[in-house]
């Protein structure tokens, strides 16, 4: 007897090593619940980790599990899918769809909706916008002379494709412009969802109505490159970087839409405003403010007239601009809808003056087809008054919204005048163009220059009639 025992004792040890952990842990209690994170867990590479998935049966267990080790170990080779995505924005597939307390609205927020209508009008005129970029709708699509690409600029591609995937601080992905609001809750009936304006920023605007969560955000917005509306521009310029600024103008003639909140529609708006002279007339909103931006060669051309003109004048030592270059207006007929929302590509129409003037700059062998004669003679007329450029503003499209130009014009040296000089084909001996003030036979001022490489149409102002 005495001898079975180390043979039963060493049976009880296996029997006790194989079932007493799962009779204990059927019996143990369940741990309490630990708090739901705020986001996504991120892995060491920053990549969002991918939620267990249910066990489902299959005909090739081994092939499922292959496939599901492979897609852990390499999140960005498909994407990660919610169970909730019919909750989602129809146009941006990022954020919930907004609830007004009565129904829930197919898209997160207003731009939302507006972009998926502009796309849908793009869509729906065919020729009329068809060359636009396919993300932002404004800018011509880019053409390398060989294929024209889906966007106008690699600014629009990252920002349409995601390849640029950013992390937010919870280890959600952000994609494009403006970034998914991993910040912001859920909307509600009395808050909509919205996110700061200025690039990269996840942030909501500050309380009241604003568009950006900060004074240095509401700064970038403001100040904003108009090429790749990134980073901000540099002093003196419209652009961030030589970067953008060869690409800009690599890429004309073309017209770059300038944001309602930027320094440069502020800065030609009030000049606008400010220029606006007519009595018993009330100055009409500006509406939309386009950059123009000249090929190259026409603005090499430009830049020469005025350096030659600074070699005679010396205006820059006496504390003007370089060949005394001013900005003055011109009011011209527009046949097609160019200007107006979506709108950027020009027309082919040869009578079409403001697609003209824009793709070519100015033209003074074209003098008098339209009035016949000038007071000042066969020069280029701009004004310093905009209602006076005003009456020379005409649609011969269906448009709520009137063209007037902003241009660059070298004055030079300009000779004063009250009475009309009809001859005139060149300015007066020793002068570079002519000043025609208000008094004796002008109500408003003129500014005429006998050079074609004098000047150059700079902004596209649209404004209500």
């Amino acid at each position: 007897m005495t001898s079975h025992l180390p043979l039963a004792l060493s049976l009880l040890g296996t029997f006790a090593s194989h079932y007493a952990p799962s009779v204990l842990a059927q019996k143990a209690p369940a741990p309490p619940p630990s708090t739901a994170p705020s986001g996504p867990p991120a892995s060491s590479a920053g990549a969002p980790s991918l939620p267990a998935a249910p066990p489902k049966p299959s005909a090739n267990a081994n092939a499922t599990a292959a496939t599901s080790s492979a897609a852990i170990s390499n999140p960005g080779s498909m994407p990660v899918t919610t169970n909730n995505s019919t909750a989602l924005c129809e146009f941006c597939q990022l954020r919930p769809k907004y609830f007004d307390g009565t129904k829930t609205h197919p898209y997160c927020s207003k731009t939302c909706a507006n972009k998926k209508a502009t796309a849908n009008g793009s869509q729906a005129t065919g020729s009329a916008n068809s060359t636009n970029c396919d993300f932002c709708h404004n800018r011509p699509k880019y053409s390398d002379g060989t294929k024209t690409h889906d966007y106008c600029s690699k600014a629009c591609a990252r920002s349409a494709t995601g390849p640029h995937r950013k992390m937010t601080s919870s280890g959600a992905p952000t994609i494009g412009t403006p970034p998914a609001p991993s910040s912001v809750p859920p909307p509600t009936a009395n808050r909509p969802p919205a996110v700061c304006q200025a690039p990269g920023c996840n942030n909501p605007p500050h309380p009241g109505g604003h568009e950006y969560c900060s004074i240095a955000h509401k700064t970038l917005g403001e100040t904003l490159c108009l090429m790749c509306l990134q980073e901000p521009k540099m002093a003196h310029s419209h652009f961030c970087s030589q970067t953008c600024i060869d690409d800009a103008e690599g890429k004309g003639p073309m017209i770059l839409e300038v944001p309602a909140g930027h320094v440069t529609f502020k800065n030609v708006s009030d000049q606008f405003k400010a220029s606006w002279r007519h009595a018993g007339t009330v100055c009409p909103p500006v509406r939309r403010v386009y950059k123009i931006l000249v090929p190259p060669a026409s603005l090499a051309a430009y830049n020469a007239y005025k350096t030659g003109v600074e070699a005679k004048g010396q205006f820059a030592s006496n504390g003007r601009s370089e060949g005394n270059e001013n900005r003055r207006w011109h009011g011209t007929r527009r046949i097609c809808n160019l200007g107006d929302k979506g709108h950027t590509q020009f027309c082919g129409a040869a009578n079409c003056s403001l697609c003209n003037i824009i793709r070519t700059s100015y033209d003074i062998s074209l003098f008098g087809k339209k009035t016949g004669w000038g007071r000042f003679g066969k020069g280029i007329y701009t004004s310093s008054t905009s209602s006076k450029s005003n009456d020379y503003s005409h649609n011969d499209c269906k448009s709520n919204l009137k063209a007037i130009l902003l241009n660059k014009v070298v004055v030079g040296k300009g000779c004063k005048m009250t009475q009309d000089h009809t001859s005139l084909t060149t300015p007066p001996a020793g002068f570079d163009s002519v000043l025609a003030e208000k008094g004796g036979s002008l109500n408003y001022d003129e500014l005429v220059v006998y050079s074609n490489d004098a000047i150059r149409p700079s902004f596209l102002v649209m404004y209500e009639p």
